[in-house]
């Protein structure tokens, strides 16, 4: 907002009674928004809000077609379902492929844990149909990622896990539920996956099925990240390249792309028991944390402080 466009120049008004107006114009609006927030519910996002909107008749950028994108969800719908009904919600996937908004989000309304998956996202040409498995994960890991959650959320929004404990999630957990009966050898045949992945995940796995899904797992990831790299006009982020900023305390919004794909390769890595429940209010229980004697497999300095030493 221009301020000569709300208070035009007049040689009598005084620089001070402009000032004063404008103080208590902004108060107004600030008010108003708080009162916004104050009745609307938490959304959390996979990506910060953006512009970019891919229609569905776009011919420009192609990802994912219709069908692709319903086997994802169904699939992944049919393996969180029974596990979100067992913790005493109902999952509910919006399925709304013709909104071009290039996100997907998470909110809660009483029972129903939702998540509202945008066709934008999925026509994005960065997006494989494992990238969209990881996006879905993320989503449902807001739900049920564990500690750290959003620490300043009102009361009602407690339930939000932070951006990257979902990151975490999405790889340390969910996706090797989701992808734990394919032919996820013949699958990653196709693709071409950066050494450094591939080497890491047959060292943490001895076994094969394990490596597979790990390296799957990261590769969801880099068409993720390259998602996040793209809108944001900079190179790709990669394996051999790790973010190496230190945060003092845990950072609960959206971390720089480089550093959530190092998010998504250490949740790939994790040794832990895919099968042992995160915590809701315990940042060790059910993942690789140096208390528990892991040296690999750790959420990034990047955004992740622990507070169990």
């Amino acid at each position: 907002m221009n301020l000569m466009e709300v208070y035009p120049a007049q040689d009598n008004i005084h620089p001070l009674s402009v000032n004063l107006k404008l103080g208590r114009s902004m108060k107004k609006i600030m008010l108003s928004v708080a009162s916004v927030l104050i009745a609307s519910p938490l959304f959390a996002s996979i990506l910060p809000e953006n512009y970019l909107n891919i229609p569905v008749d776009s011919k420009q950028l192609q990802g994912l077609t219709q069908i692709q994108y319903n086997n994802v969800v169904n699939k992944f719908e049919s393996t969180y379902s029974p596990i979100v009904r067992n913790l005493g919600g109902n999952l509910v996937i919006n399925r709304l492929w013709t909104d071009g908004t290039v996100n997907s989000n998470a909110v809660r309304e009483g029972q129903n844990w939702i998540i509202n998956s945008y066709g934008g996202l999925a026509r994005h040409p960065s997006i494989t149909t494992d990238g969209l498995a990881l996006v879905l994960c993320h989503e449902v890991g807001h739900h049920l990622g564990g500690a750290p959650k959003i620490a300043h959320a009102r009361p009602e929004n407690k339930w939000a896990t932070n951006e990257g404990q979902a990151d975490y999630f999405a790889t340390l957990k969910c996706l090797r539920h989701v992808f734990l009966n394919d032919n996820n050898e013949a699958i990653i045949k196709k693709m071409t996956v950066p050494s450094e992945l591939s080497a890491a995940c047959k060292k943490s796995f001895s076994n094969a099925a394990d490596a597979n899904i790990c390296i799957r797992s990261g590769m969801a990831g880099v068409s993720v990240s390259n998602l996040f790299a793209n809108l944001s006009h900079r190179y790709p982020a990669l394996f051999s390249s790790p973010d190496q900023s230190v945060v003092d305390i845990t950072y609960d919004n959206h971390p720089d792309f480089q550093c959530r794909l190092d998010t998504f390769f250490q949740g790939s890595i994790c040794t832990a028991n895919p099968n042992e429940d995160v915590s809701q209010t315990d940042e060790v229980q059910g993942t690789c944390h140096k208390t528990l004697g892991y040296s690999t497999g750790l959420r990034p300095a990047c955004w992740f402080k622990a507070t169990v030493l």
